[in-house]
């Protein structure tokens, strides 16, 4: 089986990132994967792709199959992923077209399989820091070299989906001050960490969700155009942080399981 240390999830708008690829089928015990990874070079690293809603968008965000994605991630050898997703601004000074490296997440999705631990053996793993601090802080400052308007930090609140939110529910979130709104976050970033894999979002903000005085409801339309027009700015940035990741971890992400497990 081909094998890759880095891996990177495609989220709406892009379903497609290496060229002259080796595609993978990966089985896991937690089903199949949401399509085939493909495994290629960037910049001298082994990367394994996989767009997280499917390579036709047939996963609505509740329904990703986001065990299987990691586990298929972690079974080729992957330390380190790489998260891009659409996203909408809760804020009027974060634009659309803005890119936002986010450090906190807030969980409100509902009835979402969100652990590889169901027991018997419990385990508890910290999130206090969803984000690895390594990957962040390459992903800013390629971000900010190429030219990009880039965030440094930002809480994403991870709604259920998958409808977008009503206007009460956006000018609560707003008003806690938290930045970005998506529908893929968590569990996704949980389970990298219950798998010890560090784990980087960036977030390509795509519109204004409708809490943000004075604007219109958002739209598919608008998100997936928003999206496209930027694709080519999130391959850039993407081809830049793969070859400005050490080969050596020098975070924390790869002892997350270190006294996790209770009676241990």
């Amino acid at each position: 089986m081909a094998e890759a240390t880095i891996g990177v999830f495609g989220g709406s708008g892009f379903y497609a990132f290496l060229e002259d690829a080796e595609e993978v089928k990966v089985s896991t015990p937690y089903g199949e994967p949401s399509a085939a990874i493909v495994v290629g070079d960037v910049g001298g690293r082994r990367v394994a792709f996989l767009p997280r809603h499917g390579r036709r968008h047939e996963y609505p965000p509740h329904k990703v199959p986001y065990r299987a994605n990691l586990w298929a991630m972690k079974d080729l050898g992957v330390q380190r992923v790489i998260a891009p997703a659409a996203a909408g601004s809760l804020q009027p000074h974060v634009r659309r077209g803005d890119f936002v490296v986010c450090d906190q997440l807030v969980d409100r999705t509902s009835g979402r399989v969100a652990t590889f631990y169901d027991g018997p053996e419990t385990t508890h793993v910290s999130l206090a820091d969803p984000y690895c601090p390594e990957l962040r802080a390459i992903a800013i400052g390629r971000g900010k070299a190429l030219g990009i308007t880039t965030h440094e930090r930002g809480t994403v609140v991870v709604i259920e989906g998958p409808r977008f939110s009503t206007r009460a529910e956006s000018l609560w979130y707003a008003h806690a001050g938290w930045e970005v709104i998506n529908m893929t976050q968590y569990p996704e970033a949980a389970l990298a960490r219950e798998l010890a894999l560090c784990y980087c979002n960036v977030s390509l903000i795509t519109d204004y969700d409708v809490g943000v005085e004075g604007v219109a409801p958002v739209s598919v339309e608008e998100v997936v155009n928003v999206f496209a027009e930027n694709n080519e700015r999130l391959r850039g940035l993407l081809e830049a942080i793969v070859p400005a990741i050490p080969a050596e971890r020098g975070c924390a992400c790869g002892t997350a399981l270190d006294g996790a497990v209770v009676g241990h």
